[in-house]
């Protein structure tokens, strides 16, 4: 298991990882303190004390998480926008993750579903 994100990569690895322990707690330190999560759809949870509360929910229901395939990442300094291609067919994950001061990486933006259009 990744202990921290060397890599902006590494945090959907880790999602995976922490999501299938059921830890929403783990999962909510992979965001910053500040960092704003596009989910439940539709809506904006910001602050990582509320996405805890989101994960909390989202691992409640269960369900085997995989990593998805990589796009390839875009960086502008200590920032990078990171996207896969979902397995489930919702149309794209998206995050944006920034730097730290350590050099570790934390999710600042998190857009976990775009729908296809119909």
């Amino acid at each position: 298991m990744i202990d921290k994100a060397t890599t902006p990569e590494d945090l959907a690895v880790m999602f995976v990882e922490r999501a299938n322990a059921r830890d929403a707690k783990a999962l909510s330190e992979l965001y910053a303190e500040d960092a704003v999560l596009a989910f439940p759809p539709g809506s904006q949870t910001v602050g990582r004390d509320a996405i805890r509360e989101v994960l909390e929910r989202l691992v409640e229901h269960g369900g085997e998480f995989q990593v998805e395939e990589p796009m390839p990442t875009i960086y502008y300094g200590d920032l990078a926008l990171c996207s896969t291609k979902p397995a489930d067919g919702t149309g794209g994950r998206v995050q944006v993750a920034r730097r730290q001061p350590d050099g570790t990486w934390l999710r600042i933006i998190d857009r976990p579903e775009i729908r296809r259009p119909e």
